[in-house]
């Protein structure tokens, strides 16, 4: 009975996930909706004061769009620009007369493995969506098989990697040396990211789907007409130039150093963006011969068409918060401390289920990381394969309170049933594949 009743939480979170897919497959409810709704479900059924429950809504949602919000619609501003503008055209153009269409999926993947390195997923995601779908269609082949693509990598770069935060908060919980998180990185990436991004599509079948609205350029532009390929190019990776150039700037200078505050400001995804845009303003709109009052009609458009998808972020993080203030987190988390398993597949593992339960890939990954540490002396196991495993499981199959699986949901307009089969197809795959190489790493080395 009493492990029965130490189970409960994960019993009515299970429930509440259940709650919110009938409300959306079967009723066909919005999603924020059916998200506040299971919330409050799970709240309640968990015992938590209705008080407390509307608090914890607030602050899942002011956390989660605090973050996220202006990202979200500064990428979407600026992707509508490139699309309005040509130039995602430009790129898609140039990228299949240099690879063509048989190998452009390749290209695609190192993209996104150089954005999603550089600067946070949903920027990454935000910046790259209207490429692959220019791509897509000048190549005549299925969006979704290149987004799957571009997601395979940004998600993998974006886990395994510093300076993101993630993987440099594990290189310190781990004691790990950088330097050979990035070397063995690499070695689990590149395997990682075709089979997810390269193979898993090739295995889906029909993956046809309209093209997004706001993503649907009603123009095909001329070459005079569209900017050129750098300032395509150039622009949208404004942020990962800024945040990456100020990563290695602060190496240099002491940490007391005045300027600090100065590139703390400016190496802050929210600040880049905007400066990506107020470029983009320019390049991608004045300096087109568009009036301001055409490039504000595009900003105006971009917002509005992603206006839904944020508040079913914001509702995403307020179900998220509600399983964490429950502590199902932590209740895994003891579960499995008694475990004589190897650290590598505890690490994995743990992080995984936390990954599940609460939708946060870094409060997984340093959890887990809390209960496994001490066990790297005990087993002698490498600390920087304890945190690419710590890493992978916190790259792995997400649901419903997940705000990257909305994200995907939302811009490329799927139903819930083909976000599972794509987005969590692709991330399940990502994480196990993670897994082996790291696990065949420690028998090689």
């Amino acid at each position: 009975m009493n492990a029965f009743a130490e189970a409960l939480p994960v019993i009515w979170v299970a429930l509440g996930v259940v709650l919110l897919l009938i409300l959306n497959m079967k009723f066909k409810i919005n999603g924020m909706l059916a998200l506040l709704l299971a919330a409050i479900f799970v709240g309640i059924c968990e015992g938590l004061p209705l008080e407390a429950i509307g608090k914890s809504i607030e602050a899942g949602v002011g956390s989660t769009l605090g973050h996220l919000a202006l990202i979200i619609l500064f990428g979407a501003i600026l992707g509508k620009l490139m699309v309005d503008s040509g130039a995602a055209q430009r790129v898609s153009s140039t990228l299949l007369q240099s690879f063509g269409p048989q190998k452009v999926q390749w290209a695609i993947m190192v993209i996104g493995l150089i954005f999603g390195l550089a600067m946070f997923y949903e920027v990454a995601f935000l910046i790259l969506a209207p490429l692959v779908i220019s791509i897509a269609r000048e190549a005549k082949i299925p969006f979704l098989k290149l987004g799957i693509t571009m997601v395979a990598a940004a998600t993998t770069a974006h886990s395994l990697f510093p300076p993101q935060p993630g993987p440099t908060a594990l290189v310190a919980a781990f004691h790990a040396d950088m330097g050979m998180v990035y070397i063995y990185g690499i070695i689990v990436a590149i395997p990682t990211v075709i089979c997810s991004g390269i193979l898993l599509p090739k295995l889906l079948g029909n993956l046809d789907r309209p093209i997004p609205q706001l993503l649907e350029s009603q123009k095909v532009f001329r070459d005079d007409e569209m900017p050129s390929f750098t300032t395509s190019l150039l622009v949208p990776l404004i942020p990962a130039i800024i945040i990456t150039g100020v990563t290695i700037i602060k190496l240099f200078i002491p940490a007391n150093a005045s300027i600090i505050s100065f590139l703390n400001f400016i190496g802050s995804a929210q600040v880049s963006m905007l400066i990506a845009v107020l470029v983009a303003l320019y390049a991608f709109g004045t300096a087109r011969g568009r009036t301001m009052t055409e490039v504000m009609s595009s900003y105006s458009t971009a917002i509005e068409k992603v206006a839904l998808v944020v508040f079913i972020i914001g509702a995403g993080g307020a179900f998220k918060q509600i399983i964490m203030d429950t502590g199902v987190g932590d209740y895994i988390a003891d579960m499995m401390r008694t475990s004589s398993v190897s650290p590598l597949i505890m690490a994995w593992f743990i992080t995984v289920l936390l990954r599940l339960a609460t939708g946060a890939g870094t409060v997984s990954a340093i959890t887990a990381a809390g209960i496994v540490g001490p066990m790297i002396t005990t087993f002698n196991v490498d600390p920087a394969l304890m945190v690419l495993a710590t890493a992978s499981g916190s790259n792995t199959l997400t649901h419903v309170n997940d705000a990257a699986f909305w994200l995907f949901k939302e811009y490329f307009g799927l139903s819930i049933k083909d976000t599972f089969k794509t987005w969590g197809l692709l991330e399940l795959t990502n994480s196990v594949v993670g897994l082996l190489i790291v696990l065949l790493l420690d028998k090689l080395i």
